[in-house]
Protein backbone atom coordinates (compact mmCIF):
# COMPACT_ATOMS: atom_id res chain seq x y z
CA UNK A 1 0.00 0.00 0.00
CA UNK A 2 1.57 3.43 -0.96
CA UNK A 3 2.76 5.97 1.74
CA UNK A 4 0.47 9.08 1.63
CA UNK A 5 2.46 11.88 0.84
CA UNK A 6 0.87 13.93 4.01
CA UNK A 7 2.20 10.69 6.85
CA UNK A 8 4.92 12.18 8.88
CA UNK A 9 8.13 11.18 8.29
CA UNK A 10 9.63 9.55 11.25
CA UNK A 11 12.67 11.01 13.37
CA UNK A 12 15.02 9.65 15.83
CA UNK A 13 14.90 13.36 16.72
CA UNK A 14 13.08 14.48 20.13
CA UNK A 15 9.98 15.51 19.53
CA UNK A 16 9.20 19.46 21.27
CA UNK A 17 7.46 18.09 23.78
CA UNK A 18 10.28 16.10 24.59
CA UNK A 19 12.30 18.79 25.30
CA UNK A 20 13.79 19.71 28.31
CA UNK A 21 13.34 23.34 28.71
CA UNK A 22 16.37 25.19 30.40
CA UNK A 23 16.16 26.94 34.34
CA UNK A 24 18.08 30.46 32.69
CA UNK A 25 19.15 33.62 35.43
CA UNK A 26 19.84 36.82 32.94
CA UNK A 27 21.73 39.14 34.96
CA UNK A 28 22.09 41.94 33.70
CA UNK A 29 21.49 45.76 34.59
CA UNK A 30 20.55 47.12 31.62
CA UNK A 31 16.73 46.42 30.96
CA UNK A 32 16.83 46.52 27.13
CA UNK A 33 19.32 43.77 27.04
CA UNK A 34 17.32 41.55 29.84
CA UNK A 35 14.39 42.19 27.69
CA UNK A 36 16.18 41.34 24.41
CA UNK A 37 17.74 37.94 26.20
CA UNK A 38 14.50 37.19 27.67
CA UNK A 39 12.38 37.02 24.76
CA UNK A 40 15.07 35.40 22.87
CA UNK A 41 14.89 32.64 25.46
CA UNK A 42 11.31 32.65 26.12
CA UNK A 43 10.85 31.79 22.15
CA UNK A 44 12.60 29.04 22.55
CA UNK A 45 11.07 27.67 25.18
CA UNK A 46 13.39 28.27 27.94
CA UNK A 47 12.15 29.07 31.40
CA UNK A 48 13.63 32.49 32.27
CA UNK A 49 14.79 34.28 35.64
CA UNK A 50 15.72 38.18 35.64
CA UNK A 51 18.63 39.84 37.98
CA UNK A 52 19.17 43.42 37.57
CA UNK A 53 22.21 43.59 39.98
CA UNK A 54 25.15 41.34 41.45
CA UNK A 55 23.28 41.26 44.56
CA UNK A 56 19.67 39.88 43.56
CA UNK A 57 21.74 37.34 40.96
CA UNK A 58 23.64 36.18 43.81
CA UNK A 59 20.37 35.92 46.09
CA UNK A 60 18.54 33.75 43.33
CA UNK A 61 21.02 31.67 42.55
CA UNK A 62 20.82 30.81 46.34
CA UNK A 63 17.48 29.93 46.52
CA UNK A 64 17.13 27.93 42.62
CA UNK A 65 18.56 26.31 40.45
CA UNK A 66 19.65 27.06 36.86
CA UNK A 67 20.87 25.37 34.17
CA UNK A 68 22.44 28.29 32.75
CA UNK A 69 23.61 32.06 33.37
CA UNK A 70 23.57 34.84 31.15
CA UNK A 71 26.19 37.58 32.82
CA UNK A 72 27.04 40.98 32.13
CA UNK A 73 30.48 41.48 33.46
CA UNK A 74 29.45 44.62 34.11
CA UNK A 75 26.74 45.71 36.65
CA UNK A 76 26.02 48.83 38.85
CA UNK A 77 26.49 47.26 41.68
CA UNK A 78 29.72 45.01 41.22
CA UNK A 79 31.55 42.99 38.87
CA UNK A 80 30.37 39.82 37.30
CA UNK A 81 33.43 38.43 38.64
CA UNK A 82 31.53 38.93 41.87
CA UNK A 83 28.68 36.91 40.47
CA UNK A 84 31.05 33.68 39.35
CA UNK A 85 32.87 33.74 42.22
CA UNK A 86 29.86 33.16 44.29
CA UNK A 87 28.48 30.76 41.78
CA UNK A 88 32.31 28.68 42.14
CA UNK A 89 31.43 28.51 46.01
CA UNK A 90 28.29 26.97 45.67
CA UNK A 91 28.87 24.47 43.56
CA UNK A 92 27.28 25.65 40.16
CA UNK A 93 27.13 22.99 37.72
CA UNK A 94 25.66 24.91 35.29
CA UNK A 95 27.02 26.52 32.19
CA UNK A 96 27.40 30.39 31.74
CA UNK A 97 27.23 32.46 28.59
CA UNK A 98 28.94 35.97 29.21
CA UNK A 99 27.61 38.73 27.40
CA UNK A 100 29.20 41.82 27.59
CA UNK A 101 30.32 44.48 25.88
CA UNK A 102 33.70 44.77 27.44
CA UNK A 103 36.66 43.96 25.19
CA UNK A 104 38.12 40.61 24.31
CA UNK A 105 41.12 40.70 26.75
CA UNK A 106 38.05 41.19 29.87
CA UNK A 107 35.81 38.31 28.46
CA UNK A 108 38.55 36.63 27.63
CA UNK A 109 39.78 36.89 31.99
CA UNK A 110 36.28 36.10 33.01
CA UNK A 111 36.79 32.62 31.24
CA UNK A 112 39.84 32.02 32.69
CA UNK A 113 38.85 32.85 35.90
CA UNK A 114 35.77 30.63 35.37
CA UNK A 115 37.88 27.96 34.11
CA UNK A 116 39.97 27.61 36.97
CA UNK A 117 36.84 27.63 39.24
CA UNK A 118 35.23 24.09 37.33
CA UNK A 119 32.75 26.34 35.57
CA UNK A 120 31.66 26.04 31.65
CA UNK A 121 31.65 29.64 30.06
CA UNK A 122 30.82 31.18 26.62
CA UNK A 123 31.62 34.71 25.50
CA UNK A 124 29.34 36.54 23.48
CA UNK A 125 29.68 40.84 22.56
CA UNK A 126 27.59 43.08 22.66
CA UNK A 127 25.40 44.06 20.73
CA UNK A 128 24.53 40.58 21.13
CA UNK A 129 23.78 38.48 18.41
CA UNK A 130 20.09 36.80 19.15
CA UNK A 131 21.10 34.26 16.53
CA UNK A 132 24.46 33.03 18.62
CA UNK A 133 22.43 33.59 21.53
CA UNK A 134 19.75 31.21 20.38
CA UNK A 135 22.31 28.64 19.04
CA UNK A 136 24.11 28.58 22.20
CA UNK A 137 21.09 27.70 24.39
CA UNK A 138 19.56 25.23 21.90
CA UNK A 139 23.04 23.42 22.19
CA UNK A 140 23.31 23.86 26.00
CA UNK A 141 19.51 22.10 25.68
CA UNK A 142 21.00 19.14 23.58
CA UNK A 143 23.30 18.63 26.17
CA UNK A 144 21.14 18.99 29.23
CA UNK A 145 19.41 15.56 27.22
CA UNK A 146 22.66 14.01 26.62
CA UNK A 147 23.14 14.88 22.93
CA UNK A 148 25.47 15.95 20.81
CA UNK A 149 25.73 19.98 20.49
CA UNK A 150 24.70 20.33 16.71
CA UNK A 151 23.10 23.35 15.87
CA UNK A 152 24.14 26.26 13.08
CA UNK A 153 22.62 29.30 12.12
CA UNK A 154 22.79 29.48 8.85
CA UNK A 155 24.93 27.18 8.39
CA UNK A 156 27.86 28.81 10.55
CA UNK A 157 28.24 26.27 13.96
CA UNK A 158 28.30 27.66 16.81
CA UNK A 159 31.83 27.55 18.03
CA UNK A 160 32.82 29.48 14.44
CA UNK A 161 30.73 32.42 16.15
CA UNK A 162 32.18 32.42 19.50
CA UNK A 163 35.58 32.01 18.22
CA UNK A 164 35.42 34.95 16.44
CA UNK A 165 34.57 37.07 19.47
CA UNK A 166 37.07 35.84 21.81
CA UNK A 167 39.94 38.57 20.51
Amino acid sequence: MPRSSLSPIPSNLPDVAERRALQLLVVDDDATQRRLITVAAKQAGHEVTVAPSVADAIEKLRAARFDCVTLDLVLEDGDGIDVLREMASAKFAGSVIVISGMDGKRRSAARSFARSVGIELQSLPKPLDLAALRISLANLGKTAMGLPAIHTWGGVANDAIVERHRA
